[in-house]
């Protein structure tokens, strides 16, 4: 007796014809766009399949149901959070993710996110999609900045560089997700200063300091 060790969206996609990658995110990219208009509660399969210009029986060979389709569409906002770089020191590293973050919070990211929250804290197919696309990858991007700065010397081992991370988002998302906004708080020089604001106090906490007072930003306009 053999086991089948196929993937299940392998074994999940008929046999035939190839599907075609540019229906996917056109269906993917509709779903963002409506999702973040009217909300996860307003959002229909229906809908979606008429903005992609496709049927929805091509949509649902695709997707089982909204939950899925809606969780990748998560999974492709969370690939828009660019990847960390290495630039020699903590506070460089720390002050690129920083800037990342809030510049991803202020696009299509922090939309679809707070499109789905609400929804997400009682659907648990959509909180486990959140977390894969977006909580997980930025723990890792976290933990290897930390890692390279005890490699480097400039802090000691850090035990749990989840919190570190955590010190990253919870700042971003209450910022930009809980508080009433302003018009000009999604501009890409506002998002910059405030990931800029945030760095002293977080080279503090891991015991370390810029070469800046906490509140003292530099110049973004470069």
């Amino acid at each position: 007796m053999t086991s089948d060790t196929t993937p299940a969206h392998e074994r999940d996609t008929p046999r035939g014809r190839p599907r075609d990658a540019a229906r996917d995110r056109a269906l993917l990219d509709a779903t963002v766009v409506l999702l973040t208009e009217r909300g996860y509660g307003a959002l229909t399969t229906a809908a979606v399949a008429a903005a992609a210009g496709v049927s929805t029986a091509t949509l649902y060979r695709r997707w089982r149901s909204k939950e899925d389709l809606v969780a990748a569409a998560a999974m492709l906002c969370g690939q828009e959070f660019s990847e960390a770089v290495d630039t020699g020191t903590l506070e460089g590293d720390l002050r690129t993710v920083l800037r990342g973050k809030a510049a991803f919070l202020t696009g299509t990211g922090g939309r679809l996110l707070r499109a789905l929250l609400g929804e997400a804290a009682h659907n648990a197919t959509l909180a486990d999609a959140l977390a894969t696309a977006f909580t997980v990858p930025m723990h890792e991007r976290v933990s290897q900045v930390m890692r390279r700065a005890v490699d480097r010397g400039e802090i000691p081992p850090v035990d749990q560089p989840e919190l570190v991370a955590d010190l990253v988002m919870g700042p971003m998302i209450s910022r930009w997700l809980l508080v009433a906004r302003m018009p000009e708080d999604s501009d890409a020089v506002h998002a910059r200063h405030t990931a800029d604001e945030l760095l002293p106090f977080l080279l503090r906490a891991l015991g370390t300091a810029s070469d800046r007072s906490p509140g003292t930003v530099p110049d973004t306009r470069r």
